[in-house]
């Protein structure tokens, strides 16, 4: 199949774009290859991509006309939306930021998909950030998330209702992802795996927030390539109204405390961490954890990788990524 993959150069959309390459499937991947974080990571995901029938474009999807111009010719049979500004405090410090990718970027993707003729399939990355101020664990797909609690989750919250519309008006088969939490080899500095491992084995201090109280349902990245794999072919049934349009969490469903996630890191690194405590930040959230029942029903999402597996993968990359 030809299938477009936005966020190309990030942390899933590389393991996702590898995964679909070496299915055999063409692969278009656009990413607009800014510096929240460094380039020089970006690019190095791009280059170690396998071998296969994969194009580049680097693009801002806010820019609507650059996309529609750059992708003229273009039919794809899926689309796969996972580019963003990620960052939940980041989006305190920056909000215009998260509007213009998250908001008009995915407006662009929505316009480029009710264009296509055939479009099989609609998929897009939506976040656990949704479910805000939530108390009720573990959150499931049906429960409130009109509380956010950062601007971040708002933007997702957005796009959910944005995709819903436009699957509504259109007819666009499409699924949404509620990510928890992924962390893996290829991962976002700005993410606790990477801020951890990289102080611990460099002798510098880690913030906890909170004080370490608090806990996360952490979902290593071969886990979540595997689900959105798994639905790839799966589009959603029409729902009561009619409209095709279906969300799912992909989790681990293991709700983990911060302070054994940091153990299991400091295991692997095979150094004791420097603990400084912090109050909670704005817009951070005390506890995440997934309900994956629908998804593991849908299309046998099985997350199998636990953090005492997964974290010392992560560790033994970074070592080697940075030459350590």
């Amino acid at each position: 199949m030809n299938i477009l993959v936005t966020g190309a150069a990030g942390f899933i959309g590389h393991h996702l774009a590898a995964a679909l390459l070496r299915a055999g499937h063409r692969v278009v991947g656009l990413d607009n290859m800014n510096d929240y974080y460094e380039v020089a990571l970006k690019q190095a995901r791009l280059d170690a991509l396998p071998p296969g029938d994969f194009t580049f474009h680097r693009l801002d999807l806010a820019d609507g006309a650059a996309v529609r111009e750059a992708l003229t010719g273009e039919a794809f049979d899926i689309i796969i939306n996972l580019a963003a500004q990620a960052g939940v405090r980041y989006s305190v410090e920056n909000p215009e930021a998260y509007v213009r990718a998250n908001i008009q970027g995915f407006l662009t993707v929505l316009e480029l998909a009710r264009r296509q003729r055939g479009l099989k399939h609609f998929l897009y990355a939506s976040s656990s950030s949704v479910y805000g101020a939530n108390r009720k664990l573990p959150f499931a797909v049906g429960d409130r998330t009109d509380r956010p609690v950062s601007l971040y989750g708002a933007t997702k919250k957005a796009n959910e209702a944005m995709a819903y519309s436009y699957a509504s008006l259109y007819g666009i088969p499409s699924t949404g992802f509620r990510f928890f939490t992924v962390y893996g080899p290829w991962g976002r500095p700005d993410m606790a795996p990477y801020l951890f491992a990289s102080a611990i084995l460099e002798g510098r201090p880690i913030r906890l927030f909170n004080k370490g109280e608090m806990a996360r349902d952490f979902t290593y990245i071969d886990d979540i390539t595997a689900g959105l794999m798994g639905a790839l072919n799966r589009p959603p049934a029409p729902d009561e109204a009619g409209v095709a349009h279906k969300i799912y969490n992909l989790g681990n469903n293991r709700l983990e405390p911060l302070r054994r996630f940091v153990s299991v890191i400091e295991q692997a690194a095979g150094r004791a961490a420097i603990i400084e405590e912090a109050p909670m930040q704005q817009g951070d959230v005390r506890a995440t954890h997934a309900d994956i029942d629908e998804a593991r029903r849908d299309f046998g999402y099985d997350p199998a990788t636990p953090i005492d597996v997964g974290l010392p993968r992560f560790v033994e990359w970074y070592r080697g990524y940075k030459g350590l």
